[in-house]
């Protein structure tokens, strides 16, 4: 038996960049480990969390509203990314990668909260 939201090709996709931000996050200074690495992990895990929990049992409103509160982490997924850039933690190439692979994320969610009017 499958849950709904596993799926969504965006709750595959969030899963994967929550383990990439995982990863990358562990290249960090220690000194960052209760800030910038904290958040940017949270704000990454919480897209696909948020789209899971909206997924199941829910009204088409209801799902909307964690479709929107995914959309909101994967935006401060891309924050962080410019302050790991501007801090010298990652390369404007990581940087475009993942920006990309947000920006992904970004336009998956939008389309399906536009399906669930």
């Amino acid at each position: 038996m499958s849950f709904k939201f596993e799926k969504l090709k965006v709750w595959q996709k969030s899963i994967d960049l929550a383990d990439e931000i995982d990863k990358l996050t562990k290249t960090f200074p220690k000194d960052e480990i209760y800030v910038l690495t904290s958040q940017m992990k949270r704000a990454a895990d919480s897209i696909s969390l948020n789209i899971a929990e909206g997924s199941t049992g829910q009204s088409n409103p209801e799902f909307k509203r964690f479709l929107s509160y995914a959309l909101r982490s994967d935006i401060e997924v891309v924050n962080c990314l410019h302050l790991a850039l501007k801090r010298g933690y990652i390369s404007q190439e990581i940087f475009d990668k993942y920006y990309a692979s947000c920006e992904e994320i970004l336009a998956m969610l939008s389309a399906l909260i536009k399906t669930l009017k």
